[in-house]
């Protein structure tokens, strides 16, 4: 009787804790099903620090830049920024690379920018080092003004 009654008691058990993670998984909300959308990703983190490379910078301003569906992020001008960059399909060696007229002085005090994220569905990774902070800020619009 006793192996009886054991016999039943785990039998209940089973059947019990079948149940119970049956409704748990009844209830769990299902995940929404995530498409593409009409537009590839655009989600880009850009940084401006002082030093000679990416390694050895000290990162001293930083913002966010997304241009799909349209502008956004913390970038003081993004709408200008995603302008700037659709104009060259995303090369930042196009915006880096601008040449002008202006004399800046030739000492050597580096300032690094970065690009990390996705453009247009692609992986970015884009490092720079400008001479000094005037050679950055002339004629490279807005991508990196922040």
């Amino acid at each position: 009787m006793r192996y009886i009654s054991g016999a039943i008691a785990l039998g209940a058990a089973l059947v019990v804790g079948t149940l119970a993670t049956t409704a748990q998984a009844a209830e769990a909300p299902a995940q929404p099903v995530r498409s593409g959308g009409l537009y590839a990703p655009t989600e880009l983190v850009l940084t401006v620090g002082q030093g000679e490379s990416r390694a050895t910078a000290t990162v001293e301003r930083a913002v966010s830049l997304s241009c799909t569906p349209r502008a956004t992020g913390s970038h003081p001008n993004p709408k200008a920024a995603c302008a700037q960059l659709r104009a060259v399909s995303g090369d930042f060696t196009q915006v880096t690379g601008a040449a002008t007229d202006r004399l800046c002085t030739k000492e050597w005090d580096p300032i690094v920018v970065t690009a990390d994220g996705v453009w247009a569905g692609h992986r970015v990774s884009y490092t720079y080092t400008f001479a000094n902070s005037c050679t950055m800020s002339d004629g490279q619009g807005s991508v990196f003004r922040f």
